[in-house]
Parts: C-alpha cells; structure tokens; sequence
C-alpha cells in the first residue's frame, strides 16, 4: 500500500493563506502571489459588491464575506484575511473576523488592521497617507488611524470609488501614478508613508519608494500579506518588499 500523502500536500509545507477580496478587485491576488515563496500556497474567494459609493456599499460586501470563508474553509487554510481595507472603516471589525473564525476554524485577519500592526512594528506614528479613494472614504480613513493612535499629516486621494466601474478601475492605475501619488503626499514629518487599498498596484514600488523618500512604506496589501505571516507563526522574512517584511 502506497504511503498517506502528507497533510499539507506537496505545494504548503510552509501553509496555505485564504484570502477573501472583493469581487472587483484584481491586484491583491496577484501581489499575493508575488509575495509567497515556495512552499506557501494561497487560495482566494471573493465577496461580492456593485452599486454606488456608501456605507451600504461596505455593508453588502461584509454580509458576503461569510460565505466567501466558508469556501475558503472547506480548504483547511492556516489563516484567513479579509483584503479590503476601507471596509473596516464602515463595518465592526470584530464582526467581520468573527464570522470568519467561526465559519472556518482559522484565526483572521483584516487589512486595516494588518496595517496598524505594520506601522506600530516600524515605530511609525505620523502617517502620509495615499489613497486612490475619494474624500468620502479618505475622511473616515483619516479619523480610524486617528482612533488607532496615529496623526496624519497630509492625504491625497485619486478620487476614483463612486461607482462599480470606478471600484475596478483601481486595479488599473498605472504603477507610475501610484507613485506620483506617494511622492506628492510625503511630508517631512512624516515617520511613514501609507499606500491604502488593495486594488491600487503598489508592489513593484515600495523599495524604489524607500530609496528615494528615506523611510518606511507601507501598503495594504503588504501589511495583509506580512501579517498573515505573522498570524500564521512564520519566522519567513521577505525580500524586495520593504522594510515592514524584514522586520518580521
């Protein structure tokens, strides 16, 4: 009789992230598998969202958010993440993680805050913060990181969400303006710059970033993507992703 195959099957023998991302989003699966080495698997479900821009928005996409872990569950994960940071904003967190962790039986995650803890490990307190988001989001974003400790110093908005349309479209902002974007919104004072969202193509940038601006950037789906990691008990470090990874 053949041998039993190993528990975590030949592509996990480091784990397996479930991740739960909206429905429009296109860039965080794809980060996240830039991300992974060998060894780490990451499995994805999404959760469904249309119509306009409001708190109702944010509400629709939660209540699908269950059902999206219990597929993801059905795959054993180590670890589930929600990747929509501006959801937190509108919806209990606690909720959210709550009924992910009951569905699946894995600890979880949310991309806010991933990003607290990302920030809080570099000693960031005054945040620069890029979005591409309109001022309806990035008033309330402003106030959370407020409530988490933070001082915000400067914040830019691409002014892109109202719609559906507009929602996919961040997917395809030019990496060159997300860069543009996070050079504009620096400040001196500035401990940190934060790149929110993960639907804005960010990856390829954060070390050039650093390079250039002298400190830490930080951006959603890194900060989901290392605390996963960290969630998981990985001692793995990630190279050309930033400081945030090496400093895990």
């Amino acid at each position: 009789m053949a041998d039993s195959p190993p528990a975590a099957g030949p592509y996990a023998g480091l784990g397996k992230i479930g991740l739960i991302c909206p429905s429009t989003n296109t860039s965080i699966e794809p980060e996240f598998y830039r991300m992974a080495p060998a060894g780490l698997s990451v499995h994805v479900a999404r959760a469904f969202q249309d119509g306009p821009q409001a708190p109702a928005l944010y509400r629709q996409i939660a209540e699908n958010v269950e059902g999206a872990a219990r597929d993801l569950g059905s795959a054993g994960v180590d670890v589930i993440a929600f990747g929509c940071t501006s959801c937190t904003y509108f919806f209990p967190g606690d909720v959210l993680t709550g009924a992910m962790t009951r569905t699946t039986g894995a600890p979880a995650i949310l991309t806010a805050d991933a990003v607290v803890a990302g920030l809080r490990a570099l000693g960031a307190r005054r945040i620069a913060l890029a979005t591409p988001r309109t001022d309806f989001v990035n008033r309330r974003e402003t106030e959370w990181l407020t409530e988490q400790g933070f001082e915000v110093v400067s914040v830019e908005g691409l002014q892109l969400g109202k719609t559906a349309a507009e929602r996919a479209g961040i997917g395809r902002v030019p990496l060159e303006t997300t860069y543009e974007l996070a050079r504009r919104v620096d400040r001196r004072d500035a401990d940190a710059v934060f790149i929110s969202c993960t639907n804005l193509p960010s990856l390829g940038l954060i070390e050039r970033l650093e390079d250039e601006l002298g400190k830490p950037v930080v951006t959603s789906n890194q900060a989901t993507f290392w605390h996963c990691l960290r969630t998981m008990g990985s001692t793995m470090t990630l190279e050309g992703h930033g400081q945030l990874p090496g400093r895990h």
